[in-house]
């Protein structure tokens, strides 16, 4: 099944987020946004330690995924 949507909204919708995230950024002061990213950053770590990926799953993962892109770059 393959999945269809719309490139140029969800590129419209990613540039608007970001947009809104660069406003909030620059009208908040920078110890609170740089507190939270601190704090996003040290829950992705705490992720990462709690779901080990054995080295070999983890290099079979990028190879395929370098398949993939080079697939869909032809």
């Amino acid at each position: 099944m393959e999945l269809t949507f719309d490139k140029n909204a969800r590129r419209r919708e990613r540039l608007a987020f970001v947009r809104s995230y660069a406003a909030w950024v620059k009208r908040t002061p920078n110890a609170e946004w740089s507190q939270e990213q601190a704090d996003f950053i040290n829950s992705l770590m705490e992720n990462a330690r709690n779901m080990p990926l054995p080295p070999d799953v983890y290099l079979q993962r990028i190879a395929g995924r370098r398949r993939h892109d080079s697939e869909r770059s032809a």
